[in-house]
C-alpha cells in the first residue's frame, strides 16, 4: 500500500467518474479536497497515469478554490491505451507538490 500525507495541506482526490466518449478517448471528472489559502498555496492541477507512473492527461487549475471545498473540474479527450485497464488519478498543489490520497479507477470499456 502506498503511503500518503492525510493532511489538506496536500491535495487529496475524494473522487473520480471515468467515462468513456464515442471515440474511445475517456472524461476524468475528479474531486480534490485541499486547505487552499489563496495564490501562496493551492491546488494548481490534477492528472491520470498509468500504473507505472507514464502521464496520460492532465488538467491544470488556474486559480484558488478557497471557498469550494472539495471541488470537482473534468477533463476530456485522455487518451488511454487500450491494454490498459487501470490508472491512477493524483492531484498536486504549487506548495507541496503530489502527497496526497490517489484514487485507482478500474476502466470499464465500451466495445
Amino acid at each position: 500500500m502506498t503511503s500518503y500525507s492525510k493532511s489538506t495541506d496536500f491535495a487529496q482526490v475524494t473522487g473520480v467518474e471515468a467515462t468513456q466518449s464515442a471515440n474511445g478517448s475517456w472524461c476524468f471528472s475528479t474531486s480534490v479536497l485541499h486547505n487552499d489559502q489563496g495564490w501562496e498555496h493551492y491546488v494548481n492541477g490534477w492528472e491520470v497515469i498509468d500504473l507505472e507512473g507514464n502521464q496520460l492527461g492532465f488538467r491544470k487549475l488556474h486559480h484558488p478554490h478557497d471557498n469550494e471545498q472539495p471541488f470537482t473540474r473534468s477533463q476530456c479527450n485522455i487518451h488511454v491505451p487500450p491494454e490498459i485497464t487501470q490508472v491512477i488519478v493524483r492531484a498536486k498543489c504549487n506548495k507541496h507538490g503530489f502527497g496526497g490520497k490517489t484514487i485507482k479507477v478500474s476502466l470499464s470499456k465500451t466495445k
